[in-house]
């Protein structure tokens, strides 16, 4: 695992949806070793443990990442406060990211909630090819829409309270899909139950999947062995760690 760590400026800043902040970050180090699926930790300040937030975009001719975030306590506030021209401590890259095939393959990548941001660099590498199933809890928490279809995916969005788009799970529109289509491979990144239905619809349809998987954990390099997820590989189950092994797994490999 190569990664670097140390003092960065924030380019920009929005506010995409409530209590979702939209960070861009000069890093060239980073950006030019970054692959999708991977993550940055990012150090707090006052607080001992960095938080890992997925990189949500990289460009290595301009040397930024993005990444995108949820307030969900007193670190992802502070992050929150974050202004252009703050130096932010980074890092980074780290994790294992997807393994991708060719950009001619056609992609499914499903994605919930604050897990939509990771799977935007998936559908840019495959472009028209990918499809992409965003779900929010409304159309007041919906990101990214315009990114994917800038991308150049096809783009379908569920909501829980069908204020925007389908009404119901990203499952359900999955299923859908499939009935017409059969991708070469499905991406998901999201709530753990959402990622185990995506993977039985997957296992039952024989498409490759890959999920990405969220764990509390501590140093982000597989020091702490904080961050343990149970795994089946050649018959036999043990435990290997998001941070260093993941965050992303074949679906058929993970015990949920």
């Amino acid at each position: 695992m190569s990664y670097q760590q140390g003092q960065f400026p924030v380019i920009s800043k929005a506010n995409l949806a409530k209590n979702i902040f939209d960070l861009t970050i000069l890093c060239p180090e980073i950006a030019a070793n970054t692959k999708p699926g991977q993550f940055v930790h990012i150090r707090v300040p006052g607080h001992i443990l960095r938080r890992p937030i997925s990189i949500a975009g990289f460009d290595a001719i301009k040397g930024t990442i993005r990444i995108i975030y949820e307030i969900r306590g007193e670190g992802t506030q502070i992050l929150a406060d974050l202004k252009a021209g703050d130096m932010i401590d980074i890092l980074g890259p780290l994790g294992n990211g997807y393994i991708l095939p060719e950009r001619e393959r056609r992609c499914v990548v499903v994605g919930g909630g604050i897990g939509v941001p990771p799977l935007l660099p998936v559908a840019e590498h495959f472009g028209a090819n990918a499809t992409a199933i965003l779900g929010f809890r409304s159309a007041q928490a919906a990101i990214l829409e315009k990114d994917f279809e800038k991308a150049g995916a096809k783009t379908i969005l569920c909501t829980d309270d069908g204020t925007l788009g389908q009404k119901g799970f990203v499952t359900n529109a999955l299923e859908q899909l499939l009935l017409s289509e059969c991708p070469d491979c499905i991406c998901a990144c999201g709530p753990l139950v959402m990622l185990k239905k995506v993977a039985e619809i997957a296992a039952a349809h024989s498409i490759p999947c890959q999920v990405s998987l969220e764990e509390r954990m501590a140093c982000g390099v597989g020091a702490c062995l904080g961050c343990a997820v149970q795994i089946r590989r050649e018959g036999k189950e043990q435990y290997l760690h998001v941070c260093k092994d993941g965050p992303v797994f074949y679906s058929e490999e993970v015990v949920f």
